[in-house]
């Protein structure tokens, strides 16, 4: 990622992003799971988001992205969260069965920003390797 404009600044944030689907069932497999990614994609391409890295795993996400100062943190995890809970829940009724509160995902997120101990590649790392070992019950540690 480099630095970004918009009409009023210019900008270089980067922001790795993780929730779980409700009670971190292992719902986001198969064709919800590469639905849950196209959708992050054309959020990020109608909002002017920068998706560097991206996974789904059967029970949480992982995102590493870069969007514009206009926007917070939270309204970006709203956007992506409510925009993909609303598709999924109408093209798969049957991940709506499952989730017997009607709601997609959990409340919270985990939210960390690049910065001197980790820098964007020690993120693409992490994920990659996450991807790579995500049948390890394990927790990866960054540090």
């Amino acid at each position: 990622m480099e630095l970004r404009r918009t009409s009023h600044a210019v900008y270089d944030t980067k922001y790795h992003l993780v929730w779980a689907p409700k009670y971190r069932k292992l719902i986001l497999h198969g064709d919800v799971q590469e639905r849950v990614k196209s959708i992050f994609q054309e959020i990020a391409a109608n909002h002017e988001f920068e998706i560097d890295t991206l996974e789904v795993a059967a029970d949480h996400v992982h995102i590493f992205l870069s969007f514009p100062p206009r926007y917070s943190i939270s309204r970006v995890v709203g956007m992506l969260k409510s925009i993909s809970a609303s598709v999924i829940f109408k093209e798969h009724p049957e991940v709506k069965r499952e989730l017997w509160g009607g709601e997609f995902w959990e409340d919270g997120y985990f939210v960390r920003t690049v910065g001197d101990k980790v820098t964007s590649e020690v993120i693409r790392k992490y994920i990659q390797y996450h991807h790579e070992e995500e049948t390890t019950p394990t927790q990866l540690r960054l540090f």
